[in-house]
């Protein structure tokens, strides 16, 4: 499997159905355990043994709640929804608090976002303003299904640094109920509080050092009785699946994860390039990425994330009558500025993220329109991702041009579609087919403006394999 499959190896865990099993192609030794047991609050002791093989198939088969296997946003009416809690603070990681929170939210749970920071605000590592939906103080009396701590730095001293996260988290670890961490946080967040005794552990490679070295696992997820753990944002996606997994069963995490269209077919490239042409400047390239309430939160502050490592000058600009906008699944985000100021700026680059409101709100914009226009005329460079090129083709601004997009939509592009490719580029125009695809897509913009070399960079930060050449 192209598109995380090869960021996953190796890892620990050996998934019960296909997609994440693909993943996981290799595994090193996992703790014997089930839901079943967590639940009735059974002891599991970790291996202190370290092997290159499968020895744990992760299968939630007890798990209650069960949710349909395509898209599902709701959770069966005769049970409860799982209950889970997302802490953020300033300088937490973007990309992996929005990817755990977006992909738990269409798995059915009821996700809590809250700020350890004295207000709901907080701007996130790469400068993404985020908004929680309560702060950590009022969740101190819930008991949840699940705590998932996001990673990024100073995001994860900050989280470390509230009392009452430590005190729900360490609740949750001895009441034997789910949690995890990513990226900095076990070793920054985790480890200070006392919570990866005798559990294997993995991190971001920048931090491993500070793991006990008997526990330390270099593999990309990680899980030990009832922590999971994982390396980065590149690696959110599975962290996030194998989260459901445990939560909801394996048919919710693949009906999930083929509709993130994380599960494609071996074949799919990750991008076409047609009729090619430089995209360089003699100054730091400005890039406009226009919101509205329903913009998929994925793609957002992925982009947003990918291109400011890359040190993009980055405007996120709503179409709104206020900044802050409610994406598609909850997410509350604020845009740098409202497009009429923004549209007071010439851009290198105009991307047009996608989700289905957002697109649609996206295309009734007219000074979104007239910005279009105009950096088609000047020969500038745009593009979009998800259900958005569907916005190009009405405003034709793909006459002549080949594109892809999200399944749900690319066959009411009239103009030549390129199938088996996450990425197309031709000339100035470049698409994607939208949500996990998203990363290739940010990555490969960064190619297209700095070298390869650039975004092999940005990739190894995130922990996400991108080719050599």
């Amino acid at each position: 499997m192209e598109c995380l499959s090869s960021i996953l190896s190796p890892t620990a865990v050996k998934f019960s159905y296909p997609m994440l099993a693909t993943m996981a192609a290799s595994a090193a030794t996992v703790p014997s355990f089930s839901l079943k047991s967590m639940a009735s609050g059974q002891r599991r002791t970790a291996t202190s043994k370290h092997s290159a093989k499968p020895t744990k198939t992760l299968s939630a088969t007890t798990a209650t709640n069960p949710v349909s296997s395509t898209t599902s946003t709701s959770t069966a009416t005769s049970l409860p929804p799982k209950k889970v809690l997302v802490p953020i603070g300033l300088g937490t990681e973007e990309m992996e608090a929005v990817i755990i929170v977006d992909v738990l939210r269409r798995a059915g749970a009821d996700v809590t976002v809250a700020s350890v920071e004295p207000q709901l605000q907080i701007e996130a590592s790469c400068g993404t303003k985020l908004v929680a939906d309560t702060s950590i103080s009022a969740c101190s009396d819930q008991i949840f299904d699940l705590v998932a701590l996001p990673g990024g730095m100073p995001g994860s001293v900050r989280l470390r640094d509230c009392a009452a996260l430590q005190k729900i988290t360490s609740k949750q670890a001895e009441e034997r109920r789910l949690y995890g961490a990513i990226c900095a946080a076990p070793a920054v967040t985790l480890l200070p509080w006392g919570l990866l005794r005798r559990r294997q552990t993995t991190c971001h490679p920048a931090f491993m050092h500070k793991l006990p070295t008997f526990w330390a696992v270099k593999s990309n997820i990680q899980v030990s009785e009832g922590l999971t753990t994982s390396r980065g944002p590149g690696t959110s996606y599975v962290f996030a699946l194998c989260l459901v997994e445990q939560l909801f069963g394996e048919s919710v995490a693949k009906g999930i994860g083929e509709s993130l269209l994380v599960c494609l077919d071996d074949d799919n490239s990750r991008k076409e390039e047609f009729n090619k042409v430089e995209w360089s400047f003699d100054h730091i390239p400005r890039v406009l990425i226009p919101v509205a309430n329903g913009s998929e939160e994925i793609e957002v502050v992925t982009i947003v994330d990918i291109l400011r490592r890359a040190k993009v000058d980055v405007v996120v600009a709503s179409v709104e009558k206020s900044v802050q906008i409610l994406a598609s699944q909850g997410t509350k985000i604020i845009a740098d500025k409202l497009i009429g100021v923004a549209a007071e700026l010439t851009y290198d680059l105009i991307i047009l993220p996608g989700g289905t409101a957002g697109a649609e709100r996206l295309n009734k914009s007219r000074i979104l329109k007239n910005l279009l226009k105009e950096q088609e005329l000047a020969g500038r460079i745009y593009g979009a991702v998800c259900s958005s090129p569907g916005i190009l083709h009405r405003q034709g601004l793909l006459k002549g041009k080949k594109a892809t997009a999200h399944p749900s939509i690319v066959s009411k592009l009239t103009n030549e579609v390129v199938n088996g490719t996450k990425v197309v580029i031709d000339g100035k125009v470049i698409t994607s087919r939208g949500l996990s695809t998203v990363t290739d897509f940010a990555l490969v913009i960064v190619s297209k403006l700095f070298g390869h070399a650039r975004a092999r960079s940005v990739a190894g930060g995130l922990v996400y394999e991108y080719p050599r050449s």
